[in-house]
C-alpha cells in the first residue's frame, strides 16, 4: 500500500512539475486582449507543420524549464501556423490563408496573410512585438535555450533600444552571460 501510494505521489509531483514548465501558448487575439490590461511584450513562435527545426524549437528550447519561466513571467507566448488555415484578426485587419490546402496540412503550404505581414522567409522564426504589439524584429533559425535567452531578456528590458549599429550588438552579444540550463 505504501509503495503504491508513493509511487501516485511520485506521478503526481512529476505532473506539477512538468506543468509548471510549460509555455503558456495563446492565439495572437488574445495577447493583444491582454496587452490591454496588463501590458507585456508578446513573443511569437512561427512554425510550420513539416519543418524540423520547428520541432526540435519547440522540443529543445521552448521544452526548456529556464525559457519557459522566464517566457511565461514576461511574454504573452503566442503559437502560430505560418502555414496554416486560422483567420486571425491583428491590428483592425483579418488575415487568413485564401490558398490554403487541407491535404497539404502536413507538408508544404502556402503562406499565411500574416506570415508575408511580419515578412517571415524562414522557419523557425521568433517574433517579438512590444507592448502596443507593434514589431521589434524576428529571429529566424533554431535557437538553444542560451541562444534564445539573449534575445528575451534583450528585448523584455529594452536593451536593443541601444544598439543601434552592429558593433553595438557585437559587443552586446559578446558581454552576454547566459543563466539558461541546457
Amino acid at each position: 500500500m505504501k509503495k503504491l501510494l508513493f509511487t501516485a505521489l511520485f506521478a503526481l509531483l512529476v505532473t506539477v512539475n512538468l506543468q509548471a514548465q510549460e509555455i503558456k501558448w495563446i492565439t495572437l487575439e488574445e495577447a493583444v486582449a491582454l496587452q490591454k490590461k496588463k501590458p507585456k511584450k508578446i513573443i511569437m513562435d512561427v512554425y510550420t507543420n513539416w519543418c524540423g527545426p520547428c520541432k526540435m524549437l519547440d522540443r529543445n528550447t521552448f521544452g526548456n524549464k529556464d525559457v519557459a519561466a522566464y517566457i511565461n513571467k514576461n511574454y504573452y507566448a503566442v503559437k502560430f501556423n505560418a502555414e496554416g488555415d486560422e483567420k486571425i484578426n491583428f491590428k483592425d485587419k483579418v488575415f487568413e490563408n485564401p490558398d490554403y490546402d487541407p491535404a497539404k496540412a502536413t507538408r508544404r503550404n502556402s503562406a499565411h496573410q500574416l506570415s508575408r505581414f511580419f515578412s517571415i522567409r524562414a522557419y523557425p522564426t521568433v517574433v517579438f512585438l512590444d507592448e502596443n504589439a507593434d514589431f521589434i524584429a524576428p529571429i529566424a533559425g533554431y535557437k538553444t535555450p542560451q541562444q534564445l535567452e539573449l534575445y528575451v531578456k534583450m528585448f523584455h528590458k529594452n536593451e536593443h533600444l541601444a544598439l543601434t549599429t552592429q558593433d553595438a550588438f557585437n559587443d552586446y552579444y559578446k558581454a552576454f552571460s547566459p543563466e539558461f540550463s541546457n
